[in-house]
């Protein structure tokens, strides 16, 4: 089968940023906190990707965060940046990041790959709801 020049030069071109493949290729903080002050798992029912995402927090702040994922490039990268990007951060601040914050920590996303970064996301506010309890 031959491929039109205009789609071989799309499939050419990089789907995902530099970024997020260095997120993809070495996650950081991969695992579970044995002792976690919060730990929430969270399935996307659309894709199927899962995320468990543990916490440690001590004097209003996160002092740790460990994810697993099974799921896309996308999901995988974006659990790690969301550690990065947690971790120090006092409760409120986690809370109030957004969407495009985990997108921009990964150098951007395919619009047909956000649904990672609000995965990611919803684990964190699932996980943040059970500190303090």
């Amino acid at each position: 089968m031959r491929v039109p020049a205009a789609r071989r030069l799309q499939l050419g071109q990089q789907m995902y940023s530099t970024q997020l493949l260095d997120h993809f290729q070495n996650p950081r903080n991969v695992g579970e906190i044995a002792d976690a002050d919060a730990m929430a798992e969270i399935e996307n029912p659309a894709c199927g990707d899962v995320l468990r995402l543990t916490l440690k927090a001590a004097g209003g702040r996160i002092t740790a965060a460990r994810f697993k994922a099974k799921g896309c490039v996308a999901s995988i990268a974006c659990s790690s940046a969301l550690t990065e990007l947690i971790v120090g951060k006092t409760l409120k601040q986690a809370l109030e990041l957004r969407r495009e914050d985990v997108i921009a920590a990964v150098g951007g996303l395919p619009q047909a790959s956000t649904h990672a970064a609000q995965l990611a996301l919803d684990a964190l506010s699932a996980a943040l709801s059970q500190i303090g309890k």
